[in-house]
């Protein structure tokens, strides 16, 4: 993706960048980071026949994956070839280890697309070396696993009516192929999303395995399970590591991964970009906007968070710095917009998808779901910006971009295809075809850019891109199965739930208050689709138990996985941001929290009354239109608390006043609406009286960063 043209990418005192910032970032420093810190993307940087090798091959699984729309085989024999050739694929392109030390390198020193040398070749300080070519590529065991993955991945399809029969009794050899795809499956999460994952799933079997050895009389004890039987409950059946989470990788999400890169090979990126540059030139706090408004377009594209942030900031954080924006404030701008792309209709996260399978909806629900929470998330972070850019004093900064209508004449068609896929859904169309049809689009409509046309090399990169995009989640929702399989097969999920239910005392706010703080827990160790899939399994008895419809409790648990993602101290957006802005990376995840801060409120409301559904679209027009009224209300209460600013800069005690409005309106009853509204206009009248003369001094996290010195 390439700068908006502006006037002046530098800051204004001419310099090409500030002391102790770091240097701007090239493309490939921009994907190096997306492939440290994002599991959507491939860590490795392949060349010669082997990335030649891979991209066929994930060329052809999308054209695998696009056939099955049409001519649909049975749902567990695709599910095994589909992990037969992603698994193999997996092994290829991402690495043992991450490299951090190296990025950390590169981005100090490395230019134009210099590669540093692997950890272990260079000392730290030393300057970056150029790696020699080949050098990332599979070594050995790579390929020996890649080899060993295909095999036992397939095994099952050889005399596969013979294989399901032997369920109950299973083979010596289907025993050894179930261990070895169970023990290549943990390997391939932990290459993609770290060890945390893996960890768990081996917790969850002990738990299976040795549950029998528990107090009879305790809520979690079981009978136990022979190991054999476990493996038989994961690999020779629907549930476990072929189950309903891989299928939905194989099925929607491949598919929103393979139109996603179509349209971003098709120029709909650089688009979204410069329409939001062009959208907001004048005010104070038009860069802040811009970025917002960009990373609301571009999720819908990538539906990555940290892909979404590190694209936007490898573009828009020059502009930022010239409106004044300091290197730790900057970053939250850019992590908090980012995070949105993973509950931006039409593409949404992972999750989205599973959500649709659990609750048997089509995926158009699930997306007037999301309609709502996504518009009060955004609203939360303009709200913020606006309070910044007015207490910091942010400079209006001039770019030079085409009016918005022009661009908007001239390449608004990128449009086309994401509101296809709306329409088509709404016609009764399934979302697999949908989505085809709308990468059909996407790709006839390149050809009315002749720098971004769709050429076969470019449709195939496009494809091979989709496929890519999507091997971590296929290595995830496998594991994630290894869960829901131990789960069904202990009776775990009901255990658990009367273990909270028991602790909370029976009271529903407690209850709601301890499942968010879990669900936040486990999205602090594992990404937002495992997180989910757990606490779906786990926490959505809980609240089912408590009366809770089963739409509101998989969107309430959906919101705080996705939450979980800025929140410190494991918030991967955040630190990549902060390695473009060159900002302090626990700063940086603090205010990413403080502009998301009022969207950790907003799930609350889903689940605490029979009226926070309409947020849903789950009631008439008229009670969507209230709930929604009621709840932007109390985001910008929530907005003055952590921003400390209404009209003028906000004392304690209005503060005080607009936190208890905002929790009241949140409750969306009648009496707590209107008592909200009574706290908020106190709020109001207070600071009126007390702002003469009170001035608030700038936030120390947002004074300029020193200069570092030798930089």
């Amino acid at each position: 993706m390439s700068t908006p043209r502006h006037s002046d990418p530098r800051p204004a005192t001419g310099d090409e960048a500030p002391k102790g910032e770091a240097p701007e970032l090239t493309r490939a420093d921009a994907e190096d980071l997306i492939a440290e810190y994002d599991a959507e993307r491939p860590a490795r940087r392949l060349t010669g026949p082997v990335a030649y090798a891979t991209g066929a091959v994930a060329f052809g699984v999308s054209l695998y994956a696009l056939y099955a729309v049409f001519r649909p085989l049975p749902a567990l024999q695709y599910r095994m070839g589909f992990l037969a050739a992603v698994l193999p694929l997996t092994f290829l392109v991402y690495r043992p280890g991450l490299n951090l030390r190296g990025l950390g390198r590169r981005l100090k020193g490395g230019r134009d697309g210099d590669e540093t040398a692997p950890d272990g070749d260079q000392d730290a300080g030393e300057e970056p070396k150029k790696s020699a070519p080949g050098r990332d590529n599979p070594g050995v065991a790579d390929w020996i696993l890649a080899a060993v993955s295909l095999v036992v991945c397939a095994y099952p399809l050889i005399g596969f009516d013979d294989f399901l029969r032997r369920t109950v009794t299973p083979s010596g050899l289907d025993v050894a192929m179930a261990t070895g795809c169970l023990l290549l499956v943990l390997e391939a999460t932990r290459r993609t999303v770290g060890p945390i994952l893996p960890g768990i799933c081996v917790a969850f079997l002990a738990y299976a395995y040795y549950g029998g050895y528990l107090p009879v009389d305790w809520t979690l004890g079981h009978r136990g399970f022979e190991f054999d039987r476990i493996l038989t409950q994961l690999y020779m059946g629907t549930e476990g590591l072929f189950g309903v989470p891989l299928d939905v990788a194989a099925t929607y999400i491949v598919l929103f991964t393979i139109y996603g890169a179509v349209l971003d090979h098709s120029g709909a990126g650089r688009f979204f970009v410069d329409v939001s540059f062009a959208a907001f030139r004048r005010s104070a706090a038009a860069p802040g906007r811009t970025v917002t408004l960009a990373g609301f377009l571009l999720g819908t594209v990538s539906g990555s968070g940290t892909a979404t942030a590190v694209s936007l900031g490898s573009v828009s954080w020059p502009i930022l710095r010239r409106a004044g924006y300091p290197p730790a404030a900057g970053g939250g701008v850019l992590a908090a917009a980012g995070i949105g792309a993973i509950l931006s209709p039409p593409t949404l996260g992972a999750a989205a998808f599973i959500i649709a399978e659990y609750l048997r909806v089509s995926y158009l629900t699930v997306l007037l779901y999301a309609t709502i929470p996504t518009l009060l998330y955004y609203l939360g972070i303009i709200l913020a910006i606006e309070i910044d850019a007015r207490r910091f004093g942010v400079r209006a900064v001039e770019v030079d971009t085409p009016s918005v209508w022009r661009l908007l004449g001239r390449f608004g068609y990128h449009f086309s295809s994401l509101i296809a896929i709306v329409v088509l859904m709404a016609f009764g169309v399934s979302p697999f075809r949908a989505v085809v049809y709308a990468t059909v689009l996407a790709f006839a409509l390149s050809f009315l850019d002749r720098r971004n046309r769709l050429g076969p090399r470019r449709t195939a990169q496009a494809l091979a891109a989709g496929t890519l995009g999507v091997l971590p989640v296929a290595a995830t929702t496998a594991a994630a199965g290894i869960i829901v399989a131990v789960v069904t097969l202990t009776g775990l999920g009901l255990k658990s739930s009367r273990l909270i239910v028991d602790f909370a005392g029976g009271n529903m706010t407690l209850t709601v208050v301890l499942a968010a703080v879990a669900v936040l827990l486990l999205g602090l160790a594992v990404p937002v689709t495992a997180s989910f899939i757990i606490a779906a399994v786990i926490i959505g008895p809980v609240l089912q138990t408590h009366g809770v419809a089963p739409d509101a409790a998989y969107m309430f648990i959906f919101y705080y996985a996705v939450l979980s993602e800025v929140t410190p101290p494991t918030a991967l957006a955040a630190v990549a941001a902060a390695a473009i802005t060159g900002g302090n990376a626990f700063k940086t995840m603090m205010l990413t929290w403080k502009y998301t801060l009022p969207a950790f409120l907003v799930p609350f409301a889903f689940v605490l009354a029979p009226e926070g559904r309409a947020l849903l679209w789950q009631a008439p027009w008229p009670e969507v239109l209230t709930a929604l009224a009621v709840s932007a209300v109390a985001v910008a209460a929530l907005a003055v608390v952590t921003g400390g600013w209404m009209l003028g800069p906000a004392g304690p005690v209005e503060r005080l006043l607009a936190a208890g409005a905002a929790l009241a309106l949140l409750h969306l009853r009648p009496a707590s609406v209107a008592a909200g509204l009574g706290l908020l206009a106190a709020a109001l009248l207070v600071h009126l009286v007390l702002r003469r003369g009170r001035t608030l001094p700038p936030a120390p996290e947002l004074q300029p960063t020193p200069a570092r010195k030798g930089h």
